[in-house]
């Protein structure tokens, strides 16, 4: 074996390393938390080396933003797959939005993204994590609402701001509750009635659709500011 495959093998060890302690991490601090997880504890149910700990996480905070970062990516990609067969952007923030409030029942989500998150990262920091992803997302979908009538364009800006506070705070509130599955219950019907209040009531199926009448759907009334003037 030649010096560059000496290397590589290194690197390739070095990144299974890395996969695995942020994945024995995952898993300790979603059952565990961020206060009751010890790095020596990591440390210890990864079966590595303090100093093989330590090459890759400098400390316990480097080694839960990695964690946070692996779920942050697994819940993009999983609201992309839901979203991806929507027919508009608008659609696609329903069932985004709706997704995501969905994963607060989802204790790794629960207890990294929304209980330990916001401690141990700050407000401000956790805050901007929203304001370099979602938040451009929900801004598009809401331009496309303008641009089709269903609201001012000088509120697009503003009501991305409160989708997007809205969402969180439903998943907030379930993450917190007694009753984790009665809170997504409530939490997902009063966040779709919000946006069909908003945008418009969502489309039905072609079956649902063609056995109701106009006189039969029920009409919602919408926020002030949403419709053209």
């Amino acid at each position: 074996m030649n010096a560059g495959e000496r290397m590589n093998k290194n690197v390739e060890r070095g990144r299974a390393t890395r996969a695995h302690l942020v994945e024995v991490a995952t898993r300790l601090f979603a059952e565990h938390g961020y206060d009751g997880t010890s790095i020596e504890t990591v440390q210890a149910s990864a079966g590595v080396s303090r100093g093989s700990l330590y090459h890759h996480f400098p400390g316990k905070e480097a080694l839960f933003w990695a964690v946070l970062e692996e779920v942050g990516a697994r819940i993009t990609q999983q609201g992309e797959d839901i979203a991806r067969d929507a027919p508009d952007p608008v659609a696609m923030l329903r069932a985004g939005a709706l997704a995501w409030i969905r994963m607060a029942g989802d204790p790794v989500v629960r207890q990294i993204m929304l209980i330990d998150a916001p401690a141990v990262l700050g407000w401000q920091r956790w805050r901007e994590l929203d304001e370099q992803g979602p938040l451009g997302a929900i801004r598009d979908a809401l331009g496309y609402a303008a641009g089709t009538g269903r609201i001012e364009h000088h509120h697009v800006d503003t009501f991305a701001h409160i989708v997007l506070a809205a969402a969180n705070e439903v998943a907030m509130m379930i993450a917190r509750a007694d009753d984790p599955a009665a809170a997504l219950t409530a939490g997902e019907s009063a966040f779709a009635e919000f946006l069909d209040r908003l945008l418009g009531e969502a489309a039905l199926p072609a079956d649902e659709s063609a056995a109701l009448t106009g006189r039969d759907r029920r009409k919602r009334p919408r926020v002030a500011g949403s419709d053209l003037g």
